[in-house]
């Protein structure tokens, strides 16, 4: 007679993710939870805890600043996310359609070569290049094509080059993946049937790997909107972000509620706007056996 309880393949299996899970529990959902739970409070210490309130989410929504701001993110994280995904997928389509297998593992290693600086590196790298003495200006100023130095630092298209060069590598490698789980015969059905290279790639190519390109869309986006050095170095602190916001309110003037509350508000119409996103792309993401 089998014996109740766990059986051991599930003790081996809770075994196995007990650690991960409580790395995850430690490190994300209790910040996250204390983090939820100051923007109720009135003031920011948790030790006294007088009164919860909404007030802190009534001021956020009434402020016609965050509106601005958190508009202003949106359409920043939309535009560097539309760049980077553009200019990913035709180096992805190359990685997988072009290099020869043998050859595959050093472009992927090559593509990750960015990682080995820090972010922080390669944001003060794109400021020196786009100075108004920096490599670009420098360059056409040296062969007379202008006479004076581009504006181009303290501006968003700064700040969408920046960040969109950032997180390159992680809209390339979903996409990447999801080209390679192509079954290539059905490209070549498709040109034995009289399609075009073009419209072959229209209607097979495209489609089968838009479950990869709906991926690279949610991590450049997601990201893209809690980024504050980006728009504070590049930018010059003078077209913020939400989460420079939000850091003001934590830190600058030390009103951990209200920051908090920025926060969340900002999550909850970041998630909206993903699960809006998932909703119009669901039938992208069925796979297909």
């Amino acid at each position: 007679m089998r014996r109740a309880g766990i059986s051991s393949e599930a003790r081996q299996g809770l075994t196995m993710i007990a650690p991960p899970f409580g790395y995850a529990l430690l490190l994300l959902a209790a910040p996250l939870a204390t983090i939820v739970a100051y923007s109720f409070f009135k003031d920011g210490y948790l030790t006294v805890i007088r009164e919860f309130t909404l007030e802190n989410y009534r001021a956020v929504w009434a402020d016609p600043i965050f509106h601005r701001i958190m508009v202003r993110s949106l359409v920043v994280s939309a535009l560097v996310t539309l760049v980077t995904v553009v200019l990913a997928f035709p180096v992805a389509y190359f990685l997988s359609f072009v290099v020869s297998p043998q050859r595959k593992s050093l472009w992927l290693f090559l593509i990750t070569i960015p990682f080995w600086t820090s972010y922080l590196v390669r944001v003060f790298l794109w400021k020196v290049i786009m100075a108004p003495n920096g490599v670009i200006n420098s360059a056409f100023l040296e062969t007379g094509l202008i006479d004076s130095p581009f504006r181009m630092l303290n501006t968003v298209s700064a700040i969408v080059a920046t960040l969109a060069h950032a997180y390159a590598p992680f809209a390339i490698l979903p996409i990447f993946v999801a080209l390679e789980k192509i079954d290539r015969s059905l490209l070549e059905a498709g040109r034995d049937l009289g399609e075009t290279r073009l419209m072959t790639f229209w209607r097979v190519t495209l489609p089968l790997a838009m479950p990869g390109v709906i991926a690279a869309v949610l991590i450049v986006f997601i990201p893209t909107i809690g980024d504050y050095v980006t728009p504070t170095l590049i930018g010059g602190g003078k077209i913020p972000m939400i989460a420079n916001m939000i850091q003001s309110q934590m830190l600058d003037q030390d009103n951990r509620p209200m920051g908090s509350a920025l926060a969340v508000t900002a999550m909850l119409l970041v998630a909206i706007c993903a699960l809006v996103f998932l909703l119009l792309n669901r039938r992208f993401l069925r796979v297909r056996q």
